[in-house]
């Protein structure tokens, strides 16, 4: 199935449309782009671009939804925040306030997940190959459940388990081979993918745990892929976890709970957008009413339209009959565009220039790369050198995927909390980039 991206579209919506869709953002006559009560430009002024823009209101917004779509639900449903798509010390501490676990997909997330205030209990460690020492920092630390991907990290975790003489709490990762829908590159429900036991496999892989030393088996887990925005893939996926319950339980294993996963989509463009309220009750319709305990691992849908890319604009170059416009962000600081293929709306700060008649205009970076362009033949506004533009929903995979490619420093990041603002880092001094390495004595 063809990403979204490659279909064709109706026009792209205005950045009157993008804004209004958006309850964090307005356009303010005279202060221009604001994100909640904070003018945009004033955090620019103060500490430069690129610099990425986090709304703590639009997090808190979100996750409480989310808990509330459970609740009407009826689902003893707990949320652990996928860590990956936003790993910020402020991001973890947020949802930590909120009530959300964690999941966490390597030793570092673990540590960084506890600094963030969140409890051990409440973290799930997955990932298709984690090391002996992340598996040994997870027990030490007392986590919640373990959710293993393979007999061969199973055998490991019961050797280490038992060495240390602790039970480790195991979910197995099924593969349900289900379709999501979604770009290849972030499908991992399907056979061929890296993760998850096959499910043909999975009965007999859990009775086998159940007699292992160090494992306690207590439940499934599976992960279809990211930015799902059909409820059908997940009808599918969660079906065929319900009859691998069912069997197991046939068979006398004791199954408590299933971990249902995450991807939940956001609307970048115009497209409709998958809700809570739908997810709640593709998981009802499929696993409600077996006694289950759930949990789900949402990602993006919460922090990714909370966030933006605050970038100016170096140049307007014209080639032929097409116009250039070249920001200081780059494919370094967001990755995406480049990556996927993903289309992010680029709105203008200023209420002068969002009003103005637009052309088309490919919006790149300076990054000595053809695949440093954020968009193509986007209607923008004649825009002048230092005018400034906001690179929409950058919140999730977006700092985080980051790099210092061409020995481009990393950029700032600033929380917006309703009229506050903090730096939450610093821009990365240019020192810093060479400031750890050395050059060998014979070198001279």
């Amino acid at each position: 199935m063809p990403h979204p991206a490659a279909l064709p579209h109706d026009p792209d919506p205005t950045t009157a449309e993008l804004v209004a869709a958006r309850p964090h953002l307005s356009m303010h006559a005279m202060d221009g782009l604001l994100m909640d009560g904070v003018p945009l430009n004033a955090v620019a002024d103060q500490v430069g671009t690129p610099t990425w823009v986090l709304s703590a209101g639009s997090i808190r917004g979100r996750l409480q939804a989310l808990q509330a779509a459970f609740a009407s639900a009826g689902l003893p449903a707990r949320v652990h925040y996928a860590v990956k798509a936003n790993d910020h010390l402020a991001v973890l501490r947020i949802m930590a306030q909120g009530g959300a676990g964690a999941d966490v997909v390597s030793g570092g997330e673990l540590q960084r997940a506890r600094l963030g205030g969140i409890a051990p209990e409440h973290i799930v460690f997955s990932g298709v190959g984690k090391a002996e020492w992340e598996l040994r920092l997870a027990l030490e630390a007392g986590v919640g459940q373990i959710n293993v991907e393979s007999a061969e990290e199973l055998a490991m975790l019961s050797g280490i388990a038992a060495g240390m003489g602790c039970v480790a709490r195991v979910a197995l990762r099924i593969n349900p081979d289900v379709d999501a829908g979604t770009h290849a590159k972030i499908t991992t429900g399907r056979a061929d993918n890296k993760f998850g036991v096959a499910y043909d496999s999975a009965a007999a892989l859990y009775a086998h745990a159940d007699g292992l030393p160090g494992i306690e088996p207590v439940g499934l887990a599976l992960h279809i892929g990211s930015q799902i925005l059909s409820m059908t893939p997940y009808r599918a996926a969660y079906a065929r976890a319900a009859e691998l319950v069912r069997d197991l339980r046939a068979a006398g294993q004791i199954v408590r709970m299933v971990d249902c996963g995450g991807g939940l989509g956001i609307g970048y463009r115009d497209e409709p957008a998958a809700t809570p309220a739908a997810f709640a009750g593709a998981i009802r319709a499929t696993l409600g009413g077996m006694g289950l305990e759930l949990a789900v691992e949402p990602g993006r849908w919460l922090v990714g339209s909370a966030g933006l890319l605050l970038a100016s604009v170096v140049l307007v170059k014209a080639t032929g009959n097409r116009r250039f416009v070249v920001l200081d962000a780059a494919m370094n600081d967001l990755l995406r565009p480049a990556m996927y293929d993903a289309w992010h709306g680029v709105v203008p700060l200023s209420a002068v220039d969002a009003v103005q008649p637009t052309s088309p205009a490919d919006i790149v970076g300076p990054v000595c790369e053809s695949g440093d362009t954020f968009a193509r033949g986007r209607a923008l506004p004649a825009l002048a050198r230092n005018a400034r533009l906001a690179i929409l929903d950058a919140g999730a995979y977006g700092s985080v995927m980051s790099s210092t490619y061409n020995a481009r420093p990393l950029a700032a990041e600033v929380l917006v909390d309703g009229n506050r603002w903090s730096v939450i880092r610093a821009r990365q001094p240019m020192e810093a980039l060479w400031a750890g390495e050395t050059v060998p004595d014979w070198l001279g």
